[in-house]
């Protein structure tokens, strides 16, 4: 079973920056999907980004695509999103979340883990 513990939310401006780190431990994630979902208050999970498993090919909600950035370091076991150009409507609880099958899902089922949230808030 694969832990993942997600670090660097906060509060920060619209327009700011932050930059989310999950970590992997329990096994390597290396051969996984991984992936990040954000769950605003009142609101389904949704997905946010996701990077297979070689960090080939990485995948975006069109609400964030061109101001996140999703990256893995295979080697440390952990995956990232870069934010920026955050807006209040990026205000949720984000979750990182790793796939046995190492493509990346869009879908919440095909992921096996999950981390326990870390709160992003920006104020506007």
């Amino acid at each position: 079973q694969v832990q993942l513990v997600e670090s660097g939310g906060g509060l920060v401006q619209a327009g700011g920056s932050l930059r989310l780190s999950c970590a992997a431990s329990g096994r390597s994630v290396s051969s996984y999907g991984l992936g990040w979902f954000r769950q605003a208050p009142g609101k389904e999970r949704e997905f946010v980004a996701a990077i297979v498993w070689s960090g080939d090919s990485t995948y975006y909600a069109d609400s964030v695509k061109g101001r996140f950035t999703i990256s893995r370091d295979n080697a440390k076991n952990t995956v990232h999103l870069q934010m920026d150009s955050l807006k209040p409507e990026d205000t949720a609880v984000y979750y990182c979340a790793a796939d046995t099958y190492g493509m990346g899902s869009t879908m919440e089922y095909e992921y096996d883990s999950w981390g326990q949230g870390t709160q992003v808030t920006v104020s506007s």
